[in-house]
Order: C-alpha cells, then structure tokens, then sequence
C-alpha cells in the first residue's frame, strides 16, 4: 500500500480548501498512491473564531463534499478527511469520511472530544456512540482515529485486535509546551503496542503542529513532515506487519479482553 500525507494549512473560506483537498487528490492519484489522508477539520479555521466549526459546517451531502466526490470519481484513490457536519441539535459531529470513485464508503464520528489544555470542543461538538468499523484498502485492513483519540490507547487497541493492520489519524494537533513531543511519543506507541502502521496526518499553520508521521509496527519512523505544508509518501509493507507480530507477538499474547466502548459517551454531550 502506498499512502500519501496531505498536510496543509487550512483557509477560513471552505472554497480555498475544497479547491486544495481536490488538487492533492490528483496529485496522489498520479503519484500511484492507494489512499490520501488529509487534516482533521478542513472545512473551515479561523484561530480568533473558535465557532468557526459551527458556521461552516455543511451536510454531507453539501457543495464541498459534492466537489471531493466529482473529484474521486473514475479513481481508485481513497482519501481520509475529518468535516464537520450538524447534528440536528445546535452542535456538529466531527466526521470522519472516506471517499472512493465517487461514494463516501465509510463515516466516523469522533469518539473523544478534546476537553484538554483549555480547549472544550464539546461546546460545538457532539460525540459519536459507534466504535468505526474496519476498512479494507489496497489488500490491508484499515482501522480509523481522529486526533484526541490518539491519547486513548484501548481505541487504538480494539481497532488492532478487530484486525487492524494500519491506523489512519487525521489531526489538528494544537501547539503547546511539550504537545509536540506528546504527538510523536503517542503515535510511536500507539503503533508500537499494536504492531500496526500508524498514519498520523497534522495540519499546521499559526495553531497546529503539522509534524506529520508513519511509524511502522516495530515504532520506526519511516516518513515525517515539518511544520510547513506538504504531500509526503510512504509504503507500508505487509511483510513489515507479519515479521513485528512474529517477533512481537503481544496481540497474541495479551490477557485483556476486547476494549469496548462504554455506555457513558452521552455524559460527555451532558456535561457540556
């Protein structure tokens, strides 16, 4: 599988990001790349507007996703992205889709909101209640997580024991004292523990990181971006997977049962 990292600075006008989302999908495509994935949020950003996720929300059925789709058709190319998209109850969900030949093939509502270093996206935000399914892609099979669940290992863990072999991360990890150093060590050991890629695209600009990242099973950094933005591109080698859980056998191993997801996540949207 041969994977592209689209990370870029996302505009406030959904235009200017629709127009970027569909040139890397070219790009890619012509590249040879199996899947692109791109930033979490990219419908809108405005850093001195934090309702801007609200405002700019669109149906997935509206005009930015109805340009991507145009855009996907006739391609084998799968492309991951994070929109927001309203929830019926005054908030958004922040989906994750996966777009092929012209279908949204697959739809994740982000689990856990970043409620953390000041930042309440729950005020905007309504949790998802479903774990995301399993993917296949190029031959592989493909878990998905949206940036904050990144910090919670058993989301990770029920993607790898449900049959994971790669991990997809859209991201839009904020800037902060130390948080740099929290995304690699996270994405190393969120790979490392389940011997599994993980696929960890950041946006950047004035408030993200951008940094992003493949590790493969073993926690070797095989790609890595800056803070500027970029389309990078990393194979990931069925090989790799099958030698790490030969001489790392702890999905084997393990003593724990399937994480599964609690019955509490409504008390998130409560609490807000």
């Amino acid at each position: 599988m041969k994977v592209a990292l689209g990370q870029f600075a996302v505009s406030r006008e959904w235009q200017d990001n629709a127009d970027t989302c569909v040139r890397l999908m070219k790009q890619a495509d012509a590249a040879g790349a199996d899947v692109l994935v791109l930033p979490e949020g990219i419908l809108a950003r405005d850093i001195a507007d934090p309702d801007i996720v609200l405002k700019s929300a669109q149906a997935l059925d509206g005009p930015f996703m109805q340009q991507v789709l145009e855009a996907s058709r006739g391609s084998n190319l799968a492309m991951m992205t994070c929109i927001h998209v309203p929830s019926g109850s005054g908030r958004v969900f922040n989906v994750l889709i996966t777009v092929r030949n012209g279908e949204i093939v697959s739809q994740y509502r982000k689990l856990h909101l970043y409620d953390a270093f000041s930042a309440k996206e729950s005020t905007n935000v309504q949790p998802g209640e479903e774990v995301p399914g399993i993917l296949e892609i190029a031959g592989l099979k493909v878990g998905m997580m949206t940036c904050y669940d990144l910090r919670f290992p058993e989301m990770a863990r029920r993607l790898a024991v449900d049959g994971a072999d790669v991990i997809m991360l859209p991201a839009a990890w904020v800037r902060g004292l130390g948080k740099e150093a929290h995304w690699e060590i996270l994405v190393t050991a969120r790979a490392l523990e389940n011997t599994c890629y993980v696929v960890a695209v950041g946006e950047c600009g004035e408030r993200n990181i951008g940094a992003s990242m493949v590790v493969d099973p073993l926690g070797v950094a095989i790609a890595r971006a800056g803070e500027v933005p970029t389309l990078l591109f990393a194979e990931i080698d069925p090989a790799r997977i099958a030698h790490a859980r030969s001489v790392l056998p702890v999905l084997a191993n393990r003593r724990f049962v399937r994480p599964e997801l609690a019955h509490s996540a409504q008390s998130q949207t409560e609490a807000a």
